[in-house]
């Protein structure tokens, strides 16, 4: 039932565009906060900012929510919003820290209408500071944040991870200090601002190479496919394709020597310890390979999974989502649109005993649920009506 949700005691307005917010959102949504997309009026600047509606990336992280679509320029629509505050529990925004601040809806002044408000927000650099007011979007995230000296092949140049891991990464981090700061206002009875940033966020997603730096003074450089330390881990041709391999300690290697056939290279002094196998990385890699391409990818894989030695394949999306394993998990999930028929989705990853989230409504036309809201709020349909005509709504 909708009502046994971690979150459906939770009202939420959604002020997100483009991703890193909205990913924030989806999550309090899918676990049973009440979410309202608070979207820009038809002809107004903005409207329409995060795509087409129908396509899959805008179902797929709209999801759950109800929509109301308001002129916040407008001093009516204003006061609509202020209404809204007034019961609300969370804000979450991801606009350039500056335009909050024009529209008179920024932390502070939310505050003193509704003084528990948990008030979350995203930016691509943070909320002050020398770039403060630049606009950001993932890639130059990742560029800032180190992760593109990283990827890819070594001297290849720099290289853009191939999902947006800026945007996620922030949107995730914001929903977790959502939650903490919800926890803490049961204590305190007051809210808090919630801030991160899709740089800062990936730098903490760089963790290890972060901590290299940060630690020792080490710049990480780009390994490929191999790991940078635990060798040989990294991608492996195989008679039919390349696969997977995972073998960073001593006792997997000694393992993946005797699963491959290959227990002649135990005995190898270049290859007796870590630190010896990652200085002849590249020599390692050709005997290992050599061996790999006698087999097809799908034998390598069962029989090293077999000999207890971390090994996948290496799957395109479709595939990925074809695999037994993803199959059983569930993570596609089936939806009914209205006016799209029968679609999948990418549902969570996350799995509770008691209370699992739940795909409860498809994400609305915009404005869809305007009059249901205002009704909530104590608006009469005539008042309504009066908004609809002055396009406040």
């Amino acid at each position: 039932m909708v009502d046994a949700l971690p979150l459906s005691q939770i009202k939420v307005l959604d002020l997100t565009r483009a991703r890193a917010g909205p990913t924030t959102a989806r999550q309090l949504a899918d676990w049973g906060a009440d979410v309202i997309k608070v979207e820009m009026t038809e002809g107004s600047e903005g409207a329409g900012f995060d795509g087409h509606r129908d396509s899959a990336d805008f179902q797929n992280l709209h999801r759950n929510k109800r929509s109301l679509a308001i002129d916040l320029k407008s001093e009516d629509g204003r006061r609509i919003f202020a209404r809204l505050a007034e019961k609300a529990d969370v804000i979450v925004e991801n606009f350039r820290p500056d335009v909050k601040h024009r529209l008179g809806i920024d932390y502070d002044s939310i505050r003193k209408i509704n003084p528990r408000i948990v008030y979350g927000s995203i930016s691509g650099f943070g909320q002050d500071g020398p770039y403060a007011h630049r606009p950001g979007v993932d890639q130059i995230a990742q560029g800032m944040s180190g992760l593109m000296s990283v990827t890819g092949l070594p001297g290849q140049g720099p290289v853009r991870a191939g999902a947006a891991v800026a945007d996620m990464s922030a949107g995730l981090y914001l929903s977790i200090g959502i939650l903490l700061a919800l926890v803490e206002r049961q204590r305190s009875g007051e809210g808090q601002w919630v801030q991160t940033s899709l740089v800062e966020s990936l730098i903490a997603v760089m963790d290890f190479q972060s901590a290299a730096w940060l630690f020792d003074r080490k710049v990480p450089a780009q390994a490929g496919n191999n790991h940078p330390y635990f060798i040989p881990t990294g991608t492996f041709p195989t008679k039919d394709g390349h696969i997977n391999i995972g073998s960073g300690t001593q006792g997997s290697w000694t393992r993946l020597c005797k699963a491959i056939g290959a227990e002649a290279l135990l005995a190898r002094a270049d290859y007796a310890d870590p630190d010896l196998r990652r200085g002849h990385r590249d020599k390692l890699n050709e005997e290992l390979s050599a061996i790999l391409r006698t087999r097809t990818s799908a034998e390598w894989v069962e029989a090293l999974n077999a000999g207890g030695v971390p090994c996948g394949p290496i799957y395109s999306i479709d595939q990925a989502f074809a695999d037994p394993q993803v199959k059983h998990l569930g993570i596609a999930t089936p939806i009914e649109h209205p006016r799209l028929g029968a679609r999948e989705i990418v549902g969570q990853p996350i799995h509770m005993s008691r209370t699992p989230w739940q795909m409860r409504r498809v994400t609305p036309d915009a404005g869809e649920h305007s009059g249901e809201i205002l009704r909530e709020l104590g608006f009469e349909d005539d008042d309504i009506a009066d908004l609809r005509q002055r396009k406040i709504i």
